[in-house]
């Protein structure tokens, strides 16, 4: 009996231990959110050039060799007919706004703002948060504003257990969520702040994604963690430049810009998910 209730004990402990392990990895993958910590001045020893210097367990951003952003170049774009399952269901939550010196960030701490589901893995909302200009480019092409929306699958046997939904804009009209949250950001230009904003609802890619590029990749902040399934919307939306100069304004990384460069795609595919298109032969 003492034998068979050591053994429990010291399986219990093994459970615990692998328990704790999983949290401290999906801890550790989460974005950096002290703006102190690094910036996006190339002439600075903190800017993305050095970001993989600056402490050990951000070796991956400079010796990761599927980091993001990239360049969705049509000569590596693989071309394929709707064939895996993308579903959005996002619904209304309370939501807090939050200036993390590098960027705006809605979050919705509750987690209980909605999803993705990528051919049946569920990612659960996080936060959403906004660069300018764009991180990813097209054909070389930079955008005005780069929206991405972080999702993480609290599934343990997902390997890639982050996925982020992007969308790209050009200026033009302005865009409606951001519209709803301008008068806060731009009262929220002295120093980090957050602040409550009621129920929100996270649709902010409102005619879906029935185009969409798709490719493993990285966080584009430190630690820039590999394996992230990234979702780009392929059809632009528009934002107005008073917009975009409002979160230029708020975000004071003392930088114009919080926007990665371009990493180097090695031999990774991109593949792009059109219904109305044929198939790229192999």
């Amino acid at each position: 009996m003492k034998y068979q209730r050591n053994t429990t004990f010291v399986s219990a402990c093994l459970i615990s231990l692998a328990v704790f392990l999983c949290y401290c990895t999906s801890v550790s993958a989460q974005e950096v959110e002290d703006e102190r910590e690094f910036d996006y001045l190339e002439s600075s020893e903190k800017g993305p050039k050095h970001w993989g210097e600056l402490k050990k367990e951000w070796d991956a951003c400079k010796k990761g060799n599927i980091q993001s952003p990239i360049d969705m170049t049509s000569d590596r774009v693989k071309v394929l007919q709707k064939s895996e399952e993308l579903q959005m269901t996002y619904k209304p939550a309370e939501a807090m706004l939050k200036n993390r010196g590098h960027d705006i960030a809605v979050k919705w701490p509750k987690k209980d703002a909605g999803s993705i589901k990528i051919n049946g893995t569920e990612y659960l909302l996080q936060q959403a948060h906004w660069h300018s200009p764009s991180e990813h480019t097209i054909n070389g092409t930079r955008y005005a504003l780069e929206l991405h929306m972080v999702h993480q699958s609290s599934d343990p046997t997902v390997k890639n257990n982050l996925a982020v939904l992007g969308q790209l804009y050009e200026f033009g009209a302005p865009d409606k969520f951001l519209s709803m949250l301008i008068g806060n950001i731009t009262e929220m230009n002295d120093h980090i702040q957050i602040r409550p904003i009621g129920m929100m609802n996270p649709n902010l890619i409102e005619k879906g994604c029935n185009k969409h590029y798709k490719y493993i990749g990285s966080l584009t902040v430190p630690p820039c963690t590999e394996g992230v399934t990234w979702i780009i919307n392929k059809e632009i939306a528009s934002v107005s430049k008073d917009q975009v100069h409002a979160i230029r304004v708020a975000v004071h990384d003392y930088a114009e810009q919080n926007a990665r460069p371009v990493q180097p795609l090695n031999l990774r595919g991109i593949e792009l998910y059109d219904s109305q298109t044929q198939p790229s032969k192999v």
